[in-house]
């Protein structure tokens, strides 16, 4: 367990003795597998990219980058977080996916509690944790496997495409604003 990430960017073990040493700062929070596919490459790229942004943030906080600069990673990944759930949720509305309100419903709540929790980040109320990484990591593997693995099937028999050669749409819409 590891203390708040101070404005030093010191991250203090707590309780930690030689038999629980701190993970090495080289750890992945996340390894993408073909258990988290849903079928479709347009949103498997778009959900890699948000594994590799929380590891770049679990790295961030091992390296101790400073809080400055994991709290801009944090807005990388909410932001484009935002760009993804709006992807599913246009190809849901498109598609006539007829769980398209519970699964917006759950975007929606993540989308408010991220900004509830940049706001108190702001304000020096709370920092990044590793609780905080715990919690992102075990949201968005279960979305994933429990609730986006369900509409990778009906997208297909709708005729979405499950490989494509271009780039996906929301990388390219990512690149044209950040880069």
């Amino acid at each position: 367990m590891y203390a708040l990430l101070t404005e030093t960017a010191e991250i203090t073990p707590m309780n930690e003795t030689a038999a629980s040493p701190r993970p090495a700062s080289n750890a992945t929070l996340i390894e993408w597998s073909d258990d988290l596919s849903v079928g479709i490459q347009e949103i498997d790229d778009q959900h890699q990219f948000l594994v590799d942004l929380l590891n770049k943030l679990h790295r961030a906080i091992h390296q101790r980058q400073g809080k400055a600069a994991a709290q801009a990673i944090l807005t990388e990944l909410v932001d484009y977080t935002k760009i993804h759930f709006a992807v599913e949720e246009s190809l849901m509305r498109i598609l006539g996916y007829p769980a398209y309100d519970d699964h917006k419903q759950q975007h929606d709540h993540l989308v408010d509690e991220i900004h509830d929790l940049q706001e108190k980040l702001e304000s020096g109320k709370k920092s990044i944790t590793f609780e905080l990484l715990h919690f992102l990591r075990i949201w968005l593997t279960k979305h994933i496997m429990e609730e986006d693995q369900q509409y990778g099937p009906f997208f297909l028999s709708r005729g979405a495409v499950a490989t494509s050669e271009k780039k996906s749409i929301a990388g390219r819409l990512w690149s044209s604003l950040f880069g």
